[in-house]
């Protein structure tokens, strides 16, 4: 039986349908808005993978070409890897729908979004992600759902919930956020903004808030009209005479332990610890799963005291108080053969990012489902396993690579000057040395730098840091306190009052043990890239987001001016290793005059000149010419020919064809002019071939330019008959 729930969300009708496609999958729905189409389907195995301690989560999507009414490039005709777009989604439904399933839930779940349709109107990733939600939300799989999401732009100063793919690439739109969350709470954010001020950010997440309600209730709707029961899962109950008996053995050490600033040193006393609580409690004849438990209430204990540790004595596990940036030192030229480098160094995380520029036809091309189809900044994002003090294999980017490259390239990008003004591509790669927390920001950071060591004018210096958050509560039972979120420890009473220590600048440990993750990139004037995740599936209100706005922006101002005592501006001039780009502007009528037959002539210029030349549609031609080498030769060749014929011109050229009446003369490729036999010589002459012959090379001049019949009829006159060459 075919389901279908509709909703208008901003004047648009979005539509939610299950039962007519993928009957086999735990849970399927199609979401449709306009002409775009997604087919999301959740599955999941029934038995728990053995043996492990994370949620095996995957989400997939599937762009297809045909969505678009495209045919793949390349030889094979097929898509091949996932574009940065795919991937980019993919991250984005991953990081709220995963706190949402219940805690030791170990079954193997798959999300898989198709894309049948765009209309290249609206964009499918919002789309994808209630999807998702609903998907699960309808299926017997235990997602304690449901949660939604929307995007809500700024165009011209006005907040749009939901606006169009051609709404967001307009110059006035300055501002570009997802909202996810719950009915009553904020669970992730993504944003890509413009010097945009926190109050404004917060006036959109407000906005959002009204339809992500009610795209959950309408997912409740398909769920009670269409939904399959849910499979029956308890959380694992924790063995508390084992947890005190663990608790036993390693608190005192894991506090002492959690006094060590340094990172790997910390890590292997905890390891130790770890290790001697095994050898204590798990004996020959123990199971694996009993071995597997008691390592899980080390760490468990381990989180406990960190978090008490920052909640209740105010101690951070480096020493340091709630709004407290690690000691920074920021330097540039670090790389003197690059055309622009910095090393940015916080605490004991450190990126080192190297810039290059390029021609304008190096930019990106982009064979995908959006509007976009080529980009000149380009920004990569490096996670070698040494950052880590760690071995692994190296086998190209990983996920998390690419969403750290595109969170630091979305902070930068409004900043970069325009292709007019700037006529280069840029690319960044941001190679990570150290990490401990953060490292994203760190990459900003040091891109920052090295855009004005590379003297790119950028519009502001831009500067990262990441918030974390401890959510704290006590009950109104027993009045006890700790870091308990849904109900009290000590009586099991469900009446606590929540609160919350936000910490800037968190490191690893942090980050890990913490609950939320909350990265926001901008200038002095306002934000430019936001990312937030939690790992609470309570979510967070906008009272917490707020405060959490206002002290990054704090902490990010601190940054920033730490940055500039090193590098204050641009440099004047660029590196002399970096290529110089010359603009001309031609008549368009004449690109296929330069261009020549099958791009002959262009190729010729290219490879005399050793240059690179891109020809853009309007008539606007870049000459590339590397290592600062002189262009004229090639910008007076291109000047020569496209320029229009005038009376007066002095041309150079090879006699092509005589006749009784004259000699033609090449001006240049495709032009001849006539040298009339009058015009040969200042003598009277009498037959043609007395004077020139076929092949001669002679300097003439214009004399006229008429036109004849829609033709160009160029007459001349004789200047030199041996010219020096």
């Amino acid at each position: 039986m075919i389901t279908t729930k509709i909703i208008d969300i901003n004047g648009k009708t979005i539509s939610l349908e299950t039962g007519r496609l993928a009957g086999q999958a735990n849970g399927a729905v199609v979401v449709r808005c306009g002409d775009t189409m997604v087919l999301v389907t959740a599955t999941a195995r029934t038995e728990a993978r053995e043996g492990i301690d994370f949620f095996p989560l995957t989400v997939d999507i599937e762009e297809r070409m045909y969505a678009a009414g495209k045919i793949p490039g390349g030889f094979i005709k097929r898509e091949a890897r996932p574009s940065e777009k795919a991937i980019l989604t993919a991250r984005l439904i991953d990081r709220p729908v995963r706190p949402r399933f219940p805690k030791g839930f170990a079954n193997e779940v798959q999300l898989i979004a198709t894309i049948l349709s765009t209309d290249q109107e609206n964009a499918y990733d919002i789309l994808a992600l209630n999807g998702a939600s609903t998907a699960l939300t309808i299926s017997e799989i235990p997602f304690q759902g449901p949660i939604a999401a929307v995007r809500v732009g700024r165009l011209a100063g006005e907040l749009l919930v939901n606006p169009t793919l051609p709404q967001l690439q307009q110059p006035e739109c300055d501002l570009d956020l997802i909202v996810a969350g719950t009915a009553d709470s904020i669970l992730m954010l993504e944003a890509g903004a413009n010097e945009v001020g926190e109050e404004v950010v917060m006036q959109a997440v407000e906005m959002a808030r009204e339809p992500i309600r009610r795209l959950c209730g309408l997912q409740e709707e398909l769920r009670q009209a269409a939904g399959k029961k849910k499979w029956q899962f308890e959380e694992p109950q924790t063995d508390k005479e084992l947890l005190a008996r663990v608790d036993a053995l390693s608190r005192s050490a894991l506090e002492e332990a959690n006094r060590i600033t340094d990172k790997l040193e910390r890590t292997g006393r905890i390891e130790k610890i770890r290790a001697d609580v095994a050898t204590q409690l798990v004996k020959d004849d123990s199971t694996d799963e009993f071995e597997r438990e008691v390592a899980s209430l080390v760490r468990q204990v381990e989180k406990d005291v960190i978090r008490r540790s920052i909640v209740l004595g105010k101690r951070r596990p480096d020493g340091r108080g709630a709004e407290e940036v690690r000691e920074i030192s920021c330097a540039v030229g670090v790389a003197p053969r690059t055309h622009g480098s910095a090393l940015f160094t916080r605490g004991q995380t450190q990126a080192m990012t190297l810039l290059t520029l390029g021609a304008v036809g190096d930019e990106q091309r982009i064979d995908g489902l959006g509007l976009e189809e080529s980009k000149r900044y380009i920004h990569h994002y490096n996670f070698p396993p040494f950052s880590v003090g760690e071995t692994g294999f190296m086998r190209g980017p990983k996920r998390r690579d690419i969403g750290h490259g595109a969170l630091a390239e979305k902070a930068l990008r409004p900043m970069i000057p325009d292709e007019k003004d700037f006529p280069y591509t840029i690319r960044l790669v941001s190679e990570i040395l150290e990490s401990n927390g953060s490292s994203s920001m760190a990459s900003t950071c040091g891109s920052t730098l090295a855009l004005m060591d590379a003297g790119v004018k950028i519009t502001a210096p831009v500067g990262g840091i990441a918030c974390g958050l401890i959510v704290h509560s006590s009950c109104r039972a027993c009045g006890a306190t700790g870091v308990f979120l849904r109900r009290c420890l000590e009586c099991g009473s469900e009446e606590v009052d929540r609160g919350y220590v936000i910490l800037t600048d968190i490191a690893g440990v942090e980050d890990h043990l913490g609950d939320m993750d909350f990265k926001v990139a901008g200038t002095a004037k306002g934000v430019t890239a936001i990312q937030m995740d939690l790992k609470i599936k309570e979510g967070i209100t906008t009272d917490v987001m707020a405060a959490a706005l206002e002290q990054a922006k704090r902490g990010r101002d601190f940054v920033l001016g730490k940055m500039l005592e090193v590098m204050p501006e641009p440099r004047a001039a660029l590196s002399e290793y970096a290529p110089r780009i010359f603009t001309l502007q031609i008549n368009p009528e004449k690109i296929g005059t330069l261009i020549g037959k099958g791009g002959e002539t262009i190729r010729g210029l290219v490879e005399e000149f050793d240059v690179s030349i891109d020809v853009e549609e309007d008539g606007t031609v870049f000459i590339t010419s590397p290592g600062g080498a002189s262009a004229e030769g090639v910008i007076n060749r291109i000047n020569a020919l496209t320029k229009d014929i005038e009376a007066g011109d002095r041309f150079t050229g090879k006699v092509v064809k005589t006749t009784d009446f004259g000699a033609f003369v090449e001006l240049k490729r495709g032009v001849d002019g006539l040298v009339h036999i009058s015009n040969l010589s200042d003598r009277r002459v009498a037959r043609v071939e007395d004077i020139v012959k076929r092949g001669q090379v002679i300097e003439v001049e214009v004399i006229e330019v008429k036109e004849d019949r829609g033709k160009q009829r160029i007459g001349l006159k004789v200047i030199d008959l041996n010219p020096k060459i």
